[in-house]
């Protein structure tokens, strides 16, 4: 660590990661950014897993100037499964290991129903499904690394979410919020899932997950607009509650790096309603962690991807 590096939030002792890989999806904006940021601060070689080339570029050239380890964009899309393939595979091509995968991009909240190439409902298809595949897919190379780690970016709107299993892609009504909800459901309940699973078949990936509180990002923007009412409320609230993307990504970095971390860990910010504040545990509702729930979204995920998520032989 250099004087000139500043520490991954506040009072927060910096890591050395120096010679692991670590891939952040999501990384061109807002909480990706800021988490791909940080890793390559502390010596990490990161991938910069982007739909956009072009944006994609401009996050290296703000991340290069602090950056320890090596940092490089590729292209992905998860709102195709053919990209998601492609994607792995490179990666799989040109690195014998993956040592820590930060499952973080999403959509959030269009206002009409959108789907991906393969027909999902957007946010189903992105926040979850494309993780889903990706994190199956780089399974091999995950667990060629000494001490694996995969990070699930949920959000408190967990809380409210359900899993529609007799209608997960929102074809009978579509409510935007719903949606989302249902979305960033899936992933804490993937976290908690692959976590059972791989504690169980002893696959040496430690499974956590965490949520930026209440950040100010581009997602509102680039979803319900900023003249929609969770925007107002942002701006509203934004004195009392609402933190900049920075502070979001420390409880990204703190589940991607905590040293005592325990399988199916759950982290997020720890001040008023865990909407903002320094990083620590966060609080999982109980729904989200019924065993049931769990391998019911496990067993539709690798019908819909055509993936099954097993142990490397």
């Amino acid at each position: 660590m250099t004087g000139t590096t500043p520490p991954l939030w506040p009072g927060a002792a910096r890591p050395d990661l120096a010679g692991r890989l670590a891939i952040v999806t999501g990384a061109n904006s807002g909480i990706g950014l800021h988490t791909a940021r940080g890793l390559a601060a502390a010596g990490a070689d990161v991938i910069l897993a982007c739909r956009a080339a072009p944006r994609a570029e401009a996050a290296l050239a703000q991340i290069a100037p602090t950056a320890r380890g090596r940092v490089w964009a590729e292209t992905l899309d998860l709102a195709d499964l053919a990209s998601v393939r492609g994607f792995a595979a490179r990666v799989k091509a040109a690195h014998g290991r993956v040592d820590l995968l930060i499952n973080n991009a999403g959509v959030m909240a269009p206002k009409r129903r959108l789907t991906t190439a393969q027909g999902f409902e957007l946010q189903f298809g992105v926040n979850f499904l494309g993780h889903f595949l990706l994190t199956a897919l780089l399974r091999e190379p995950l667990m060629s690394a000494p001490s694996p780690r995969v990070v699930q970016v949920a959000s408190l709107a967990h809380r409210q979410g359900r899993i529609d299993f007799a209608d997960p892609q929102a074809e009978r009504a579509y409510v935007p919020w719903r949606a989302y909800r249902q979305s960033k459901l899936a992933m804490l309940v993937f976290a908690l899932e692959l976590a059972r699973r791989a504690q169980a078949g002893g696959w040496g990936i430690l499974s956590v997950a965490a949520h930026p509180g209440i950040a100010a990002t581009e997602i509102v923007r680039n979803g319900p607009g900023l003249s929609s009412l969770t925007a107002l409320a942002m701006q509203i609230g934004k004195a009392f509650v609402v933190q900049p993307g920075e502070a979001g990504a420390w409880p990204v970095l703190l589940a991607a790096t905590d040293p005592a971390a325990a399988q199916g860990a759950y982290y997020g910010p720890t001040g008023f309603m865990e909407c903002n504040g320094p990083p620590g545990m966060a609080r999982i509702m109980p729904h989200a962690r019924e065993a049931e729930t769990g391998r019911r979204l496990w067993e539709l995920a690798e019908a819909l991807t055509g993936e099954a998520f097993i142990p490397a032989p």
